[in-house]
């Protein structure tokens, strides 16, 4: 699949914080280009809950970047002379047969979602919020992608779970992992998304998020 291309950063100078603990995260933001702080929102995200993936990542993202700002002095970023400081939050889930994924909370779980995917598809939802401190301004957007699989061996599927990875990522799926790559089929849509943060779009939402109310 062709890389997409992703725009130039933006030359109005800006801070970034990455509200998320992800590490995939964390490399899709640096391969962008971008230096940037790592905070984390704790959040009981399975206190909130939404029927629609679209609204539930949506809702999740806004939700983490409302606990970071609570835990700052929020008036340090206001201040006139300085730069304007972005926060980024997202989350994302998988589905699959109409059912939504998200993290794997034992060992049973993580085979039966993986089991599942073998020879099939799925497709994953995700959402990027981009938060302006200074401004206030809020940006926010949601991007679909889908995920073919080929049939995966019941040994990979448990050296996955025996390695543990997969406990931390949204229905088990580690499109990046060595285990995984040879048993995917195709990607429709951005890879970078299925991975946690899409490319272009957060890239968009800095923009947009630079730009006054």
């Amino acid at each position: 699949m062709a890389a997409e291309a992703t725009p130039a950063p933006p030359s109005t100078s800006f801070q970034l914080i990455l509200g998320s603990s992800s590490v995939a995260r964390r490399k899709i933001l640096a391969e962008m280009g971008y230096k940037f702080d790592v905070m984390t929102a704790n959040i009981d995200e399975k206190s909130i809950r939404r029927e629609k993936p679209e609204e539930l990542v949506l809702v999740l993202a806004e939700a983490k970047a409302d606990a970071i700002m609570s835990r700052i002095n929020i008036s340090d970023y206001r201040k006139d002379g300085v730069d304007p400081t972005l926060l980024i939050t997202s989350d994302i889930v998988v589905v699959h047969n109409g059912i939504i994924k998200e993290k794997p909370t034992s060992k049973e779980e993580a085979s039966q979602f993986l089991k599942g995917y073998s020879g099939g598809h799925v497709s994953t939802v995700g959402s990027v919020v981009v938060t302006n401190l200074k401004s206030e301004k809020r940006c926010s957007a949601v991007d679909i992608a889908e995920v073919y699989f080929h049939e995966i061996p019941d040994e990979v599927i448990q050296n996955l779970i025996d390695e543990g990875v997969v406990f931390n990522v949204a229905g088990g799926l580690l499109l990046e992992h060595p285990l995984v790559l040879p048993f995917v089929e195709a990607v429709v849509g951005s890879t970078d998304s299925v991975m946690g943060l899409h490319k272009a779009l957060t890239e968009k939402l800095i923009h947009d998020a630079l730009v006054s109310p």
